[in-house]
């Protein structure tokens, strides 16, 4: 959560930039994405240089990220500077925004993109920057797992009456949907970036586990490093009509959300509709089973700190 910051998910605030995007390509255009830990990784053009290993992250709310030494290599010029916290608000961090004029992703070019520039971690191999949820936002965004592929369409999702279409909010420019344990009903962020099924703390008192909750590892966020516990629900979780049969979560005490990451979407293909806050599920199983994994085991060797889980604050 699993998003600048942290090795677990929480919420990532954003909108102070907006780029501009050349749709003079026909569409829908398409590429392929690279799975490490769950995580979906893609190519990308900045300033016609690269290509360069982007992360896609729908739970970082703002539109890109960029390393000290991308940014350091293709001379981006600062422009003003951006406060980031957590949900812990624990602290908070100045941080510079520098510009691209050009990001191509799967044949699409943004225009005057403006990226935090900050340190990634390297844990799922080499990270040159984040595309965040708000990048997208004049788009179809499909990430179909299964296949592998991200692609960028023009159109609208509508409703389909069988609960695979969902509302989603996004207060911070993250994509939230309503999700059950059982009879209780949760707010859940859909977070590529994220590791897997994560709940808050504050949710344990009203759910029952199989077993106790264990320690499972440390993560680290962008103002305070916590435990992770972790435990098999006695109780089915349901997102839409779709179902994860007594599922393996993480509890982490930092972050007030549940998070619906990396191996928790890897059977399905997400089509995001930011303009109407619609988000179709597809999926060949009802029925899925989650398991603890080596992607969530791994957290506590993060060496850096990853993007997500951040509000971002204009200075001046």
């Amino acid at each position: 959560m699993p998003k600048l910051v942290s090795r677990a998910c929480a919420s990532l605030t954003s909108v102070i930039v907006v780029s501009t995007v050349l749709i003079a390509q026909s569409v829908p255009m398409s590429a392929p994405i690279e799975l490490t830990h769950g995580k979906p990784f893609v190519m990308v053009m900045v300033n016609d240089k690269g290509p360069f290993r982007f992360v896609v992250d729908t739970g970082t709310g703002g539109e890109a990220f960029v390393s000290a030494e991308l940014a350091d290599q293709l001379h981006l010029p600062e422009s003003g500077y951006i406060r980031l916290s957590d949900p812990s608000k624990q602290g908070s961090q100045r941080v510079p925004l520098v510009v691209m004029d050009t990001l191509q992703v799967a044949g699409v070019v943004f225009t005057g993109v403006k990226a935090v520039r900050h340190t990634l971690s390297s844990a799922d191999g080499n990270c040159d920057g984040l595309l965040g949820f708000g990048l997208f936002r004049d788009y179809l965004l499909t990430l179909d797992y299964p296949h592998r592929r991200i692609t960028l369409d023009l159109g609208t999702l509508t409703p389909d009456g069988e609960r695979s279409v969902l509302p989603f909010s996004k207060p911070d420019g993250i994509p939230i949907v309503p999700m059950h344990i059982g009879s209780l009903q949760i707010d859940a962020q859909i977070d590529s970036g994220g590791t897997g099924l994560s709940l808050p703390q504050t949710l344990v008192p009203r759910l029952k586990f199989i077993s106790d909750p264990e320690a499972f590892g440390r993560a680290q966020s962008l103002s305070t490093r916590f435990e992770i516990k972790a435990a098999r629900l006695a109780s089915d979780v349901h997102l839409g009509n779709y179902t994860f049969a007594t599922p393996f979560v993480e509890i982490n005490s930092a972050f007030p959300l549940a998070n619906f990451g990396g191996s928790a979407m890897q059977n399905f293909t997400f089509t995001f509709d930011q303009k109407h806050g619609l988000v179709r599920l597809e999926s060949t199983q009802r029925t899925l089973r989650l398991s603890a994994t080596p992607t969530q085991v791994r957290m506590e060797q993060a060496p850096s700190l990853r993007p997500p889980d951040i509000s971002l604050v204009p200075i001046g």
